[in-house]
């Protein structure tokens, strides 16, 4: 019992990125840890999303569920912003399900409004994870993009507005632009979106 308590206590001092790796040595402690440092952020996120205290506690067990199964793949910078990501694509997935349902009948009576529906609901949920990905770039890189992609605003002016170059500041540009190309391309999302959509 001591030595489970010292080693609980020895992960207590441990950064997210160790805490990661242990994790990924099947280090139950490091879960514990990891579930204790952020499991009311995250109901808070569930249930703001939604607004049901059931279905947010039901949420955030699942992912906590899938952090552990997926332990030994997990390779992430943030753990806190990835926990974040998993709750509202799991409220976006549930919503979704919900919504499906519940229109069933108009998509038989009105096909072009269900569709706007969906469209709107795949948008939202889009801009989501696209700010979640933007959330975990690196501080200059992310407020590169905000300007560029949220301000309108030129790579001159923003290179004026930051005081860099404007090589640099398009270099920032370049790299936010890879990073969301690479998670916006993998096949799980899209299998995520799909299933939002799909499942009845």
């Amino acid at each position: 019992m001591r030595s489970i308590t010292t080693r609980m206590d020895q992960h207590r001092q441990l950064s997210d990125a160790d805490l990661l790796a242990s994790l990924r040595e099947d280090a139950r402690e490091a879960f514990t840890e990891i579930y204790r440092r952020y499991w009311k952020k995250l109901l808070a996120i569930a249930y703001l999303h939604s607004r049901n205290k059931v279905i947010a506690e039901e949420i955030v067990q699942e992912v906590f569920i899938s952090l552990w199964n997926r332990r030994n793949e997990l390779y992430v910078d943030n753990i806190g912003a990835y926990l974040a990501t998993a709750v509202r694509l799991s409220v976006f997935k549930q919503y979704a399900r919900q919504k499906r349902r519940s229109q069933i009948a108009e998509q038989a009576a009105d096909p072009l409004s269900a569709s706007r529906d969906e469209e709107k609901i795949f948008s939202r949920f889009m801009q989501q994870h696209i700010n979640g990905i933007v959330e975990e770039l690196p501080e200059k890189c992310r407020l590169v993009f905000r300007l560029s992609r949220e301000e309108g605003l030129a790579i001159p002016e923003i290179a004026q507005w930051m005081g860099i170059a404007e090589k640099t500041a398009e270099a920032h540009l370049t790299k936010a632009l890879k990073v969301l190309k690479i998670h916006l391309n993998r096949p799980l999302i899209w299998a995520i979106i799909l299933l939002g959509f799909l499942l009845p």
